[in-house]
């Protein structure tokens, strides 16, 4: 019986605090379906918390700006994506900046090019749209923009990071002549080696920007690699499928305990490591997600009901 207790205990989860600072502040991500599910995310997040709305195509612009308008008035910062290939002129998008504004208060926005091979009007890229001056003309807080810890084969098809690299200057200079605080919010990767590698390699090349990690969230092993390959994830997913010839444990949860610890010890001894924030991807469920923070981030998952 004493064995079968020690067993027990070796196998409970004890808080790391690196881990724990290292989750301090993290954001997720919902869609407007995704979040009809959550009865109050209060009950779910920490106080504060950041809310990325992710507006796919065929959103309605009113399904969004409800959306946004709900969770802030439950009192989290608002961040809608605004993907310029969807966006059709500059008309469109000051609509839309108005009504997230004056129907949900929002002064945040993710603007990224989108998952849309051919744009439907004006924009194909977030830099045409930072460049219109809407968001700073309306005080916008907080402008994110992407970033691509693996090479992204739809912005530089011959695999090198050429295009990536001359967008990220091109944002490095805008970063100086606007008021919003700008950070690089990541696609979701699963090896910490090669997003450290890319961080490095971002202050090499005079990259200031503070970066948010994406991470997916807790989810079955299958609808991680199903999310993986439609996101164009590409070195990383060998972690995945190594996983998945382990029979054992394909069928159990994939979690992000590996590349989160790695990456926050990494924090831990190097202060100045310019990955600022977690951004969950919460493919497994933004309740399961939720519960995940909550049983390894200690303080920094206690949701606002319960702090």
């Amino acid at each position: 019986m004493a064995l079968l207790n020690f067993a027990r205990k070796k196998d409970v989860d004890t808080v790391s605090p690196h881990l724990e600072a290292f989750l301090d502040g993290y954001s997720i991500e919902v869609m407007p379906r995704t979040a009809e599910k959550v009865e109050d995310f209060r009950d779910l997040l920490p106080k504060g918390t950041r809310v990325y709305i992710a507006h796919i195509e065929g959103t309605p612009i009113d399904d969004m700006v409800a959306t946004a308008k709900r969770i802030k008035d439950e009192g989290y910062d608002v961040m809608p994506h605004f993907p310029a290939r969807i966006i059709k002129d500059e008309a469109t998008l000051a609509d839309w900046i108005a009504r997230y504004q004056g129907e949900a208060d929002v002064k945040q926005a993710l603007l990224l090019a989108g998952g849309v091979e051919k744009p439907h009007g004006d924009y194909h890229c977030s830099m045409q749209l930072l460049d219109t001056g809407l968001f700073d003309k309306a005080g916008f807080t907080h402008l994110h923009v992407a970033g691509h810890p693996e090479v992204n084969k739809d912005i530089d098809p011959d695999g090198s990071r050429s295009n990536v690299n001359a967008a990220l200057s091109w944002k490095q200079e805008f970063s100086k002549r606007t008021d919003a605080n700008m950070a690089l919010t990541t696609q979701f990767c699963f090896e910490s080696g090669p997003v450290i590698q890319w961080a490095d390699n971002l202050i090499a090349q005079g990259i200031d920007i503070p970066v948010h990690i994406g991470i997916a969230g807790p989810a079955k092993l299958q609808t991680m690699i199903k999310f993986a390959i439609a996101c164009g994830v590409g070195p990383s997913l060998r972690v995945l499928q190594k996983r998945a010839k382990d029979v054992s444990k394909l069928l159990l949860p994939f979690e992000p305990n590996s590349i989160l610890s790695e990456l926050a010890n990494h924090k831990a001894a190097h202060p100045d490591f310019n990955i600022a924030k977690v951004h969950f991807f919460p493919l497994g469920g933004i309740k399961t997600n939720a519960t995940w923070a909550m049983t390894h981030g200690g303080r920094s998952g206690v949701p606002a009901s319960h702090s």
